[in-house]
């Protein structure tokens, strides 16, 4: 099959679900394939660079929780050679012990970026905040639920706005993949509980209805209650938010989205 931008892209998107799902065990997975969409990415010329720019970002992640140093930088000095400019990523946790290598604090400085674009880029980390701890109180709620209904996680839609510089489209990816990822997770768990509940419900007489019945309707309010708070979070342009290219804030002044 010939290479095309979406192919590769849904590939970085498939690997990078792999990766929330699966944790360390997809590391080696995720690293072969990584490398390989750098390679497929580059034969595409320009219109490719934003995907070598993820694959690169992407492997200089995995070196950076690995503590490979080097790795960590070489990865990250190729991807913003190749449009990567998501200067709130690297503000997470796990960065932190780059900002003070002179080759970090180097392709750091080399990063340009539009405040339309760094608007973008904190609403998307803050969405994976957000949906990482939706998913964790939805497990909380369906504890203990008789009723066989299943709870989707809603999310929040995906900008659609005309980025200034194709390193959002990354962040989007990685967006995408966390949803997708947490979603599965979710489903699988209702689907269970749901399968499990249908099957004791045919077996115990003394099953509890009425009990079910309850635990499906504050299930549909819980639902509407989260899908509406999704569509309020869509995230919505500012006014006059500037498109010109400038430098990213200084190293160590953005506070990652909690």
């Amino acid at each position: 099959m010939v290479d095309t931008v979406n192919s590769l892209a849904t590939r970085v998107h498939e690997l990078l679900v792999g990766l929330v799902t699966n944790g360390p065990a997809a590391v080696g997975t995720t690293t072969a394939g990584l490398h390989d969409v750098v390679a497929r990415a580059t034969a595409l010329g320009p219109h490719g660079a934003w995907l070598v720019a993820a694959g690169h970002a992407g492997l200089g992640d995995l070196a950076c929780v690995q503590g490979q140093t080097d790795q960590a930088v070489f990865h990250l000095d190729a991807a913003v050679s190749a449009g990567y400019n998501d200067c709130v990523a690297l503000h997470v946790a796990a960065m932190r012990p780059l900002h003070d290598d002179p080759r970090f604090r180097a392709l750091y400085q080399r990063m340009r970026i539009t405040q339309a674009d760094l608007d973008e880029f904190f609403w998307l980390h803050q969405e994976m905040q957000i949906m990482s701890q939706d998913a964790q109180q939805a497990s909380v709620d369906n504890i203990g639920r008789l009723d066989t209904g299943v709870s989707p996680l809603p999310q929040a839609p995906m900008p659609t706005r005309e980025p200034n510089t194709a390193g959002v489209l990354i962040t989007r990816l990685d967006l995408a993949a966390a949803q997708t990822a947490l979603q599965q997770v979710v489903m699988k768990a209702e689907f269970q509980r749901s399968s499990g509940n249908t099957s004791l419900s045919l077996i115990d007489d003394s099953w509890d209805y009425a009990r079910a019945r309850h635990d499906a309707w504050h299930a549909d309010e819980l639902d509407s209650r989260r899908l509406r708070a999704a569509e309020a979070r869509a995230f919505v342009e500012r006014p006059g938010a500037g498109t010109t290219l400038v430098p990213c804030p200084p190293l160590g002044s953005i506070a990652y989205p909690s």
